[in-house]
């Protein structure tokens, strides 16, 4: 289940509509730098409280490891990662969700200017679990399959 509300869904909406802006203005072939300081604009313009190029802690078992700067973050909630490439992968949302782990922000904006339409996705934080218990319930769940299908259930 992801950590979201209505409230965060309604606030992630009215963000993107600013990169929308942006991205039918300028187009795609720029650097990310450009999209980054015309989004800032945008977002500013849109009433957003927004910090650019925002340097915050990263944090390993409680104690702090690192920084991270983020491209933008909105009203201290929204981090938003930009890009310019031709394609946004796979890996661009396994940092993204990484990040959010690291930093204890509950969601985050994957921006891609670089193709021919804005692309964008919402990715969300999930509390990791505890492997123990995934291991048990995995065991569990293998025997039971293992014991239906000796019983002839599967």
């Amino acid at each position: 289940m992801n950590p979201t509300t209505n409230t965060t869904d309604e606030l992630t909406g009215k963000i993107i509509s600013a990169p929308m802006r942006v991205h039918s203005k300028l187009g795609f072939g720029f650097l990310e730098s450009v999209y980054e300081n015309s989004l800032a604009h945008e977002l500013r313009k849109a009433g957003f409280k927004m910090e650019q190029q925002a340097v915050i802690k990263v944090y390993y078992d409680g104690i702090v490891v690192g920084d991270f700067k983020a491209d933008l973050v909105i009203n201290d909630e929204v981090i938003l990662e930009l890009k310019a490439v031709e394609r946004a992968n796979a890996i661009h949302e396994v940092q993204l969700v990484n990040y959010l782990n690291g930093i204890g922000k509950d969601i985050e904006l994957l921006l891609n200017f670089g193709a021919r339409s804005l692309e964008f996705k919402r990715k969300y934080r999930r509390p990791k679990e505890d492997s123990s218990k995934i291991g048990f319930t995995g065991l569990l769940g293998s025997l039971a399959v293992v014991a239906g299908k000796l019983l002839g259930h599967f």
